[in-house]
């Protein structure tokens, strides 16, 4: 049965704002919340950044029945020693409750380093690297590495019983495909079927198969389709680009330049824009069919309490009862 979680945007509200939601989504019976780790928001309309790693000790703590992952691009921004360490403090603190999510990362929030920016392929031989350095730290080795990162006479002294996975991020067939062969599972964007379709045929054709697979469904509900587009196009349409694009613009101002050429018809292949829970319903279990273990849904416009609210109430026990049906006939 696949679980439902929240997503917590640091780059659209307040840590404190976040906590209370985690708070509320925890009640309404969602069961897993994802948190986003920027340094900057992906335009200035939404103006936020806290640290998720400060932010995730307080959410965990306030809310003792919800699993979390956060998204983290380790090797520039964070050295792969720290993000091992700090992953491991959480999960020691709060046993099989947390994963870890590792992604190449982005030019918005890596390059405030001042360090170059690698081509896409080097960040992926990067992200490798990091990778086999957090697991051999977690497995109590003392790690010395030498490559695209460095590390000297590292040793955890505080490491948990139970180690987290580490799920890989993937926009394109071709990243999924090759986290497979080493990856604890994959997290991906939602998308049209068809494309998303290759994205978990790729990732199953790697190594995957078998896997966990995490999907965050980018949607906008209100009380009208209008009210949700044209609340969506003027929080979210700095996300709409190609990966490439994604990943190399540099500045929440150079995504605002960007996103003035967006209309509000052009979201729809990119976020699900609905106020009808049924329809919502509908496309999460096409979801559930391809396979995904866990949905985490991300109303991108700011109104958080009724999506909330009206999602616990109707979505989340609709999905269930289909599951429920299902594998009892």
């Amino acid at each position: 049965m696949a679980k439902i979680g929240y997503h917590a945007s640091h780059e659209q509200f307040k840590p404190s704002e976040l906590l209370k939601y985690v708070q509320m989504a925890e009640q309404a019976g969602f069961t897993h919340a994802l948190s986003s780790d920027h340094f900057h928001p992906w335009s200035e309309a939404q103006g936020q950044s806290g640290f998720a790693w400060s932010w995730l000790g307080a959410a965990m703590q306030a809310t003792p029945t919800l699993s979390y992952r956060v998204v983290c691009a380790p090797g520039q921004r964070y050295h792969p020693a720290i993000i091992a360490q700090a992953a491991a403090t959480l999960a020691e603190m709060f046993p099989d409750r947390f994963w870890l999510t590792v992604g190449s990362g982005q030019a918005l929030n890596e390059r405030i380093t001042g360090d170059k920016w690698p081509t896409k392929s080097d960040r992926n031989i990067r992200l490798k690297e990091c990778v086999d350095i957090i697991r051999a730290m977690w497995a109590g080795e003392t790690v010395t590495h030498s490559g695209l990162v460095c590390v000297e006479q590292a040793k955890l002294y505080t490491r948990p019983e139970n180690l987290p996975l580490i799920i890989g991020a993937a926009v394109t067939p071709q990243t999924a495909e090759w986290l497979g062969s080493w990856a604890d599972g994959l997290i991906t964007i939602s998308r049209p079927p068809e494309k998303l379709k290759t994205v978990v045929d790729a990732f199953r054709r790697g190594g995957g198969e078998g896997k966990p697979m995490i999907l965050k469904v980018q949607l906008s509900y209100d009380r009208d389709e209008n009210t949700a587009k044209h609340k969506a196009h003027q929080q979210w349409r700095n996300n709409l680009f190609k990966n490439i694009l994604m990943t190399e613009l540099r500045t929440p101002e150079q995504f605002d330049a960007a996103g003035e050429f967006v209309q509000p018809e052009e979201l729809s292949e990119h976020v699900r824009i609905s106020a009808d829970t049924q329809q919502h319903i509908e496309w999460l279990q096409n979801d559930i069919e391809l396979g995904f273990d866990e949905l985490i849904l991300h109303n991108v416009n700011r109104e958080q309490d009724g999506f909330i609210e009206v999602f616990g109430e109707k979505v989340l026990p609709a999905l269930t009862t289909t599951k429920l049906a299902q594998a009892m006939s």
